[in-house]
């Protein structure tokens, strides 16, 4: 039951996410990628920090500070910036479908530092909703903007940080709680991105924001940041790495609903029989995890 919880959590989680996407490629003409990122994580760490407060959240232990500033700075600061940088490149729904990637990159890094065991199902799962996804991105290529690549490259290969994220996360969330351990690094990642900011005078282009522009970063900040982290975090004290960081591939479809309503981006076939087949994964993946803490409750 835990574990369906997680899932259902993550899920959650990745329909925020793919939201945030399109609310970001609204933004990004108008602002660069360390300013969105500054946006998105100065908001929502304006949210999650008197939450913590008010909730009286265990933060992690001095000990782990270092390691936690270090991934904060590596998530919400250096992969959100080449996030950002990817979506500028593509549409929302075709970034969303690299993003998906994580999946595949998680597992990979989980098995290599042998902190996450991989199946024989599990393994499938992850690998059937991959093809769908790198099927979909090859067989919409002429329909993509010009350099749509240059985006989709980018964001798989920043997709490594995420999936670090998520290996390592999981120890000093049991340490602490979700909400202090996700605190401490979304605090880091924005005190990071707002030096660079101030330094290189970045965010000065906020002044020109127009009403409807606030509004879409407020959102960015709270529904795309705080919300959507919070939500994650939960999802990962509750179930694998692997299993949440599959529900990323549900991304796509917050991403290229918005989308077409905030910039007209249109849902295409490829990208529907491409989230089919991440729905397929989905479903086998979880299965295999089920069964498994169905078999140690005995």
């Amino acid at each position: 039951m835990e574990n369906t919880l997680g899932v259902l959590i993550a899920i959650a989680s990745s329909c925020l996410g793919g939201s945030a996407a399109a609310v970001t490629r609204y933004l990004v003409k108008d602002a660069d990628p360390v300013t969105l990122a500054i946006l998105r994580w100065g908001i929502g760490f304006i949210v999650v920090l008197p939450a913590s407060l008010l909730l009286r959240v265990k933060f992690p232990p001095r000990a782990d500070w270092p390691a936690v500033t270090a991934l904060g700075i590596c998530f919400f600061g250096l992969f959100f910036i080449f996030y950002n940088i990817a979506v500028g490149y593509t549409t929302a729904a075709r970034a969303s479908l690299a993003l998906s990637t994580l999946p595949l990159q998680t597992m990979i890094v989980g098995a290599v530092l042998r902190i996450e065991a991989l199946t024989l199902r599990k393994s499938l799962g992850v690998a059937i909703a991959m093809l769908g996804v790198f099927a979909a991105l090859a067989s919409g290529l002429t329909s993509a903007p010009t350099g749509a690549w240059r985006g989709e490259a980018i964001m798989i290969g920043a997709v490594l940080c995420m999936a670090f994220y998520n290996v390592y996360s999981r120890r000093f969330i049991v340490r602490s709680s979700a909400l202090g351990f996700l605190c401490v690094g979304m605090g880091a990642g924005a005190a990071a991105l707002v030096i660079v900011g101030v330094l290189t005078d970045r965010i000065v282009v906020l002044a020109g924001f127009n009403a409807a522009q606030w509004t879409a970063a407020i959102y960015l900040g709270i529904g795309g940041g705080a919300a959507a982290f919070i939500l994650w975090v939960m999802a990962l004290q509750r179930t694998t790495p692997t299993l949440v960081a599959n529900t990323m591939t549900i991304n796509p479809i917050a991403a290229a609903l918005l989308a077409t309503q905030l910039v007209g981006e249109p849902i295409t076939l490829n990208v529907v029989a491409g989230l089919v087949a991440v729905f397929a994964g989905i479903w086998i993946a979880t299965g295999d995890t089920a069964k498994a803490s169905t078999q140690a409750a005995r």
